[in-house]
């Protein structure tokens, strides 16, 4: 077993037991705040693996085999007699708004964990690439409306922009919309100029792909030297005895010039084995590395764990540090939790009416991998990710689905208006056509990991 699959499948391991633990004290906590026993509190489901018990209610305190998931079991008539001096501690003798709050603290402790990681981000502050475009290549949307090379965009559709994350992030809302989009942005010379994309040809395929690059849009890259700045430790570059310092001379017989060109290489040879020529110091050096296959979105792409020479001034140039003050930070994170939040349940509308196409449901190898190539990037990276698959852990389980905490949400909704509890039979059959249309899903998230990593 790899070094590099322990890696990726700690940093998953860690990520998901944070959200499952969150997710599940969010309804212990309210259950204990309404005076309801709780029995149980489990990390996964199915055999018990590991049991405590704890507190004056002798918790049990759980860790069961099927890690994808948790429960918090409470004192409950329906599940087991109760005895009659406890009848008042009994989830289904509680009124009903305090079993809304109950079920509803899940989903909003997940969601409250993204705005408190956001918020620590925002005021930590993140190093992030500036929205500097390249040339577009000829026919693509950004040519058509005028894209040059070296602009900043300032703003789109009235909306500033400091990153190149929030530049892909509003384009996306954008395109969902088929919105015509203007970007205000600015040349070395600056002057300001507005460069409008029509938008309203974007496709299903465009929208699965990093969209970007699918309307010409990409960052600047300098001509860097072909030198190695960073080789990772364990990387198959390490293994094959490249250094930080050497100068790729040739790739394959053919000349290097530039750093884009060996990356460019790189990038197209997963699994193909690569002649180096190197000059180290005074000397010339012949090695052969074979890049491994990683994902990058939805492609597969060669990697072999070298990173280029830094220059101090051009990465002051290229990137800026997004930090602001506490309570700014606070609105922000309060504001990116809201915009990520809403934008799930687009996202789900649209997979619904066949607009947007059901490959991005992700499934927990894609989710694994993302968090080991977050976690490889530096913590601050791998908090971003968590509060992502924290926000769409929270609007997940909001959908009304029975079997999900939205589902029984939308009992409690019907109780209201029924003027009393659904009889017990609606709610089996309920719970069955929930748990099946959660194994379609789940089907379904596998097959999408399996084909992205088997197809690229």
């Amino acid at each position: 077993m790899s070094g590099n699959f322990i890696f990726y499948l700690a940093a998953f391991a860690v990520a998901l037991g944070v959200l499952i633990v969150v997710h599940e004290l969010g309804h212990f906590l309210v259950a204990r705040l309404c005076g309801i026993k709780v029995l149980r509190f489990s990390v996964g489901f199915g055999r018990v693996l590991l049991a405590r018990c704890y507190g004056a209610d002798r918790t049990e305190w759980v860790i069961s085999a099927f890690p994808l998931g948790g429960y918090v079991r409470m004192l409950d008539e329906r599940e087991a007699p109760v005895a009659e001096h406890e009848l008042g501690r009994a989830f289904n003798r509680q009124a009903i708004w305090k079993r809304i709050l109950v079920v509803g603290a899940g989903p909003a402790a997940n969601l409250l964990l993204a705005l408190l990681l956001y918020w620590v981000l925002f005021m930590h502050g993140m190093e992030e690439l500036r929205p500097i475009l390249a040339a577009p290549p000829a026919a693509t949307v950004a040519a058509r409306a005028g894209v040059e090379e070296g602009e900043t965009v300032r703003s789109i559709n009235g909306k500033s922009v400091l990153t190149w994350q929030e530049l892909r992030w509003e384009l996306l809302q954008a395109a969902l919309d088929r919105t015509p989009t203007k970007l205000e942005v600015i040349n070395s010379r600056q002057e300001i100029s507005d460069r409008n994309l029509d938008l309203q040809d974007i496709t299903e395929a465009d929208l699965d792909a990093d969209l970007p690059p699918r309307l010409g849009l990409k960052p600047y890259r300098p001509r860097l030297q072909p030198i190695i700045g960073v080789v990772s430790p364990g990387s198959v570059a390490e293994q094959a005895g490249l250094r930080g310092g050497d100068e790729v001379v040739s790739i394959d017989g053919q000349s290097i010039q530039s750093w884009n060109e060996v990356a460019a290489r790189i990038r197209s040879a997963a699994g193909t084995a690569l002649q180096l020529e190197l000059r180290r110091g005074a000397e010339h050096v012949n090695l052969q590395v074979t890049p491994v296959a990683a994902m990058d979105g939805n492609q597969s792409v060669g990697r072999i764990g070298i990173m280029a020479r830094e220059d101090p001034a051009l990465r002051a140039q290229l990137t800026v540090v997004v930090q602001y003050p506490v309570l700014t930070a606070l609105s922000k994170a309060c504001a990116q939790t809201w915009s990520m939040s809403t934008f799930s349940l687009k996202m789900i509308g649209r997979m619904l009416i066949g607009d947007v196409s059901w490959k991005n449901l992700s499934g927990p190898v894609t989710i694994a991998d993302y968090a080991g190539q977050s976690a490889r990037l530096g913590l601050p990276y791998y908090l971003k990710f968590l509060a992502l698959i924290s926000i769409s852990l929270g609007v997940l389980n909001l959908l009304p689905i029975p079997i999900l905490d939205g589902g029984h949400l939308l009992y409690y909704m019907v109780e209201i208006i029924k003027g009393g509890p659904l009889s017990e039979r609606v709610m089996e059959i309920g719970q069955k056509i929930g748990l099946s249309l959660l194994m379609i899903l789940m089907a379904l998230a596998f097959y999408n990991d399996i084909n992205r990593f088997v197809s690229g």
